[in-house]
């Protein structure tokens, strides 16, 4: 008997099932895959169709190399430089809530216990080998680019992880790859022209990865919605 193909995902069940993976198996993504999606998030919306987008899409031996500089970056204690802001300067409610949720549920998936600093920092290592993802992205802009084509960009990249989902794959969106910008632009040769906006790990989640096990809250649609209602 013939095996009868997979259904395909409908928009809703590739957003719902969209998480953070952070544990992928060791099985390679065909090019033809991957340039499938990236075509299909491409149809993002951006304003005048400018298509601000610009990544470097890795893998194999220049995968390794890359993942071997900026985890060494990390184990050398060299500061965070990203060329953004990309979270608040100053934290506050409901925000600080929320963050504090997600890592303390993350830590604990993760057996990283309250207080262990040399487990919380070998766990956001992980972040720098992409989380052993067979596929490396990283994202830029040019830098003379305005507040609306970097809210073009959140829109490719929310594209793009429901079009991997859509093939059965998942992803990690990085902003902690933006980290290291020099080894970034040694490694890939990206100029200084463009700013490095995020990373993300894209692959086949491993099933056995305790971590891959979050499920974020998110708010009740009462909560962040004023309906004006004739």
């Amino acid at each position: 008997m013939t095996a009868q193909p997979a259904a395909p995902m409908s928009a809703a069940e590739a957003i719902t099932s969209r998480r953070s993976i952070r544990g992928f198996l060791p099985r390679s993504v065909p090019r033809e895959t991957l340039e499938a999606i990236l075509a299909l998030a491409a149809r993002a919306p951006s304003g005048s169709n400018i298509q601000p987008w610009k990544l470097h899409a890795v893998t194999g031996a220049p995968l390794a190399r890359l993942t071997a500089a900026l985890t060494a970056a990390h184990a050398a204690g060299e500061p965070a430089q990203r060329e953004y802001e990309y979270y608040p300067t100053r934290w506050r409610e409901p925000y600080l809530a929320r963050r504090r949720q997600v890592g303390w549920q993350l830590y604990e998936l993760a057996g990283v216990a309250r207080g262990d600093r040399e487990g919380g920092l070998r766990q956001q290592g992980r972040n720098f080998d992409f989380f052993g993802a067979p596929v490396g992205l990283v994202f830029t802009i040019d830098d003379d680019l305005e507040q609306g084509s970097w809210l073009d960009y959140g829109m490719f990249l929310q594209s793009l992880m429901i079009a991997a989902r859509a093939e059965g794959l998942d992803t990690c969106p990085q902003a902690a790859i933006a980290s290291f910008p020099g080894v970034l632009r040694r490694e890939l040769g990206i100029p200084a022209s463009e700013t490095i906006v995020c990373g993300m790990a894209l692959g086949w989640a491993d099933p056995a990865e305790p971590a891959n096990r979050l499920v974020s809250a998110r708010e009740a649609v009462k909560d962040f919605v004023t309906f004006h209602a004739g």
